[in-house]
């Protein structure tokens, strides 16, 4: 019997090994034929199309390039908004076999809001606020939670944004105003609309959330802040040295950590259970096949029949091995690929100022409101004397 058990043994392992094998990703060789230029810099998977288009729309955006910004953030609002959630790459994403890092990105709930957030400043930019007005919208149905009653959405500036975009627009935005100003709270008190303000600033400052991986298999998605110095901000207008206070209305770490559950983290909850309980059952199984098995050479030592303990140590090791096999393959580790380069905090006020060129210095305040001197920034924009809102988009974060 111990000859035939080693075979099989031998075969149960290779194909163990072969699924374990199975599941290394390849590194794809550069096409041959590429430029030096090629070869360094690695072409983007489509599963991570949208976090580029992010993170280089975010760049873009500080750094004035508005048309690439643009570019950028259409293509991934068009991506995000055509997700569909059964076809591939999501199944395999859900099943227990696949890392959640093969699925199409798309980003969490305070990701995707931020995707139409910053093209709503874009489309105001450009003169359409009626464009600008629906991002803020299609921002608070994202952070709102399809499975209750009632939307859950708690972002201040969506809600007053897209208010003032309804004033302009010559409509009634004091719905919107009021639910904007209960979710600030006493903290902030917001500025009555206010139609003829043509100057409209919309800042961000601090370092925003960080994703990280907890629980025993890596399947708790988290999220962690690095305080940035930076607590508040005003902008200081040379003429008439005014001050403009800029509070941080809305909090990134604390929509990216809040926000109500989650199905990522019960499917993950589900691998990790049965990547828990199959390991658990692979162990046992083993260790009764081992009982089995000795069990069967005493019998055969003893000059007894040891062919039914020898059967029950095959089967219980077969078992064993499926279930470790198994335990191992099941891929619950979080995705924690993330738009890195968001702030923390965002602002927005709007004031009306006279046609022409203008001048001043944005401040970022501590915790104590002393000026972070290092951080002052030198700010001109020009007013133009047709009907237009001019933008002014200010940043702390480098581009």
């Amino acid at each position: 019997m111990t000859c035939f058990l080693q075979p099989v043994a031998c075969g149960l392992l290779g194909f163990a090994l072969s699924l374990l094998t199975g599941c290394v990703t390849e590194m794809a060789e550069p096409a041959r034929g590429a430029s030096d230029a090629d070869r360094r810099v690695p072409p983007v998977e489509e599963r991570d199309r949208v976090l580029f288009d992010y993170r280089v729309a975010a760049t873009a955006l500080r750094g004035g390039d508005f048309d690439l910004a643009k570019a950028k953030l259409d293509d991934a609002i068009a991506r995000i908004g055509g997700v569909i959630t059964n076809d591939a790459a999501a199944a395999k994403a859900r099943s227990l076999f696949s890392a959640e890092s093969t699925k199409t990105f798309i980003g969490e709930p305070y990701e995707r809001v931020m995707a139409y957030y910053y093209r709503g400043i874009l489309y105001w930019r450009d003169g359409q606020p009626d464009n600008a007005r629906a991002c803020f919208r299609s921002g608070l149905v994202i952070d709102s939670d399809p499975e209750l009653e009632h939307y859950d959405a708690d972002y201040v500036l969506l809600d007053y944004l897209d208010g003032l975009a309804t004033v302009k627009l010559n409509g009634d935005g004091s719905d919107a105003f009021k639910r904007a100003q209960l979710r600030a709270g006493q903290k902030h008190a917001l500025a009555p609309y206010n139609p003829a303000a043509n100057v409209l600033f919309f800042a961000e400052y601090g370092y925003g959330p960080r994703k990280y991986a907890a629980g025993q298999y890596g399947e708790q998605l988290r999220f962690y802040v690095n305080d940035s110095p930076s607590w508040s901000a005003r902008l200081v207008l040379e003429e008439g040295r005014k001050i403009v206070p800029l509070p941080g209305f809305d909090d990134l770490s604390y929509q990216a950590s809040t926000r109500g559950g989650r199905v990522m983290d019960h499917i993950l909850g589900n691998k990790a259970v049965f990547k828990a309980n199959a390991n658990v059952a692979g162990d046992l199984a083993l260790v009764g096949s081992a009982i089995a098995a000795d069990h069967g050479r005493r019998r055969e030592r003893q000059g007894k029949d040891g062919d039914d303990a020898n059967y029950t140590a095959l089967g219980l090791g077969v078992l064993g091995i499926i279930g470790k096999v198994a335990s191992a393959a099941t891929q619950a580790q979080a995705d924690t690929r993330q738009w890195d380069n968001l702030p923390q905090h965002l602002s927005f006020t709007a004031l009306k100022l006279p046609p022409g060129e203008h001048a001043g210095t944005l401040e970022f305040l501590d915790r104590d409101g002393n000026v972070l001197e290092r951080r002052t920034q030198r700010v001109t924009f020009s007013v133009s004397s047709d009907d237009r809102d001019t933008v002014v988009f200010l940043s702390e974060l480098k581009r």
